[in-house]
This record gives structure tokens, C-alpha cells and sequence, in this order.
């Protein structure tokens, strides 16, 4: 992502900030959810997978665990240090120019909400380039009621997530506030996030050649795309 489309992502705290706010050391905390249970069940067995925005590894270490081979992208190489067990790449994801594909392409982390829309289109064009024609990419993306009834909060061992607020920032894009309040140290996240209704959402998958093949979940939030 470009320094200019970083304008309206920020974050503070303690430790490494990156570029659109993410707090290195606070990803170090953050538990591992479903995500892995969920990639495993719609991957074939032992498949290449590669993993866009993989941050410190939250998910991709439990995937090497569960005999995956991931190759692990992010854009910041102090994310990447923390990455054990997977082959990392430092880029862009939007920028990617690997020459291989994959079985399995991940975009998780709601990537696909980015609040530009050239930066949405990149991602998804990454994930047609680099998926082979039989395989799948699995897409996160935001609950319906994401942005209503704030704020809204998520337990912790230790501590929690609150999404504080999320405010209009031009067409079709809100502003997203969070914060992540622990016993010893407190982050904060502003983002850009671009709602995305069915429709739309399956319209972008087509401007990249891509089509649902299924919904993952039942709240609809992780999807199995296949090449169109």
C-alpha cells in the first residue's frame, strides 16, 4: 500500500507501529481463533498455501502445525521476524510477483474491506494471479453488523477489543477506531474500511476473474472462491 493510500490508517502504543497502524507487539498477543479450523476444513490436505498478511504468524504457525506448507507475505519485515516454520516474503500484497501458484490462497484479516478500492482490486488480482486453476482462495470478510451498535467489545485472557467508533470518511468508506486495552499497555488503531454488500462483493471478485464458490460459515464471513 502506498504512502498515500495510507492516509486515515494509524495507530499507538507500545512498540513497533507499521505503516497502517498495526501494533507488532500487540499481534504477539492476540489469540488464535477459528481461522485455522476453518482453512483446514475447506484445504485439501497438506496443501501449498499462501498466506497474504500474515503479520507475526498468529495464523500461520497452527497451519505448519497442521502440515500445511505456507509460504507467509506481509509488507512489514518486523512482522516477518516473528514468522517461524513458513517461508516469508516481504511486499505488498497488492504487488506481488511470485512465479508459482498455489492450491490455496489466504486473504484474511477483513483485507478485502480496504478502504480504497484500487487497493481491494490489487488484492484480489494477487490472489487470481497466484492461485493455480483448480484451487481456491478463502476470503475473510466483515459481519453484516460490523459497523452498527458501537462500541462493541470482544474478551481477552487478559484483556479486550473494543471497537470504539466507525464514522463516515467519504463514499461508501468508514473510519474504524479500536482500541486493545490489556493490564500492562493499551493500543489504538484507526483504519479504512470499505462495507461491501453481496453484490458488490461478488462483483469485485469478478472484475478478477474470480467467482463464490461457497459460503464457509454461517454468518458468511469466510468464503471458498475458485477461478471463474
Amino acid at each position: 500500500m502506498s504512502e498515500r493510500m495510507r492516509v486515515g490508517y494509524r495507530g499507538t502504543g507500545p512498540g513497533a507501529i507499521t505503516p497502517d497502524g498495526c501494533a507488532v507487539d500487540l499481534y504477539l498477543r492476540l489469540p488464535v481463533w477459528d481461522e485455522p479450523d476453518i482453512i483446514e476444513r475447506a484445504a485439501p490436505p497438506a496443501a501449498r498455501i499462501l498466506e497474504l498478511g500474515s503479520g507475526v504468524g498468529r495464523v500461520t504457525h497452527p497451519l505448519v502445525e497442521r502440515g500445511f506448507t505456507v509460504t507467509a507475505v506481509d509488507e512489514s519485515p518486523q512482522m516477518l521476524e516473528r514468522v517461524s516454520g513458513a517461508r516469508t516474503v516481504h511486499s505488498p500484497i497488492e504487488e506481488l510477483e511470485l512465479d508459482e501458484r498455489f492450491d490455496v490462497v489466504v486473504l484474511g484479516s477483513f483485507l478485502v474491506h480496504a478502504g480504497d478500492p484500487r487497493v481491494a482490486h490489487g488484492l484480489l488480482r494477487t490472489c487470481r494471479r497466484h492461485v493455480t486453476d483448480t484451487g481456491c482462495v478463502l476470503i475473510q470478510r466483515e459481519a453484516a453488523d460490523r459497523h452498527d451498535n458501537l462500541p462493541q467489545e470482544r474478551p481477552l485472557a487478559d484483556g479486550l477489543i473494543r471497537i470504539v467508533s466507525s464514522d463516515p470518511a467519504g463514499p461508501g468508506v468508514r473510519s474504524v477506531h479500536a482500541e486493545y486495552v490489556f493490564p500492562d499497555a493499551h493500543w489504538t488503531q484507526t483504519f479504512l474500511s470499505r462495507p461491501l454488500t453481496p453484490e458488490a462483493f461478488e462483483r469485485a471478485l469478478a472484475e478478477a476473474d474470480l467467482a463464490v464458490d461457497t459460503y464457509l460459515t454461517d454468518d458468511r464471513t469466510w468464503v471458498r472462491a475458485v477461478p471463474a
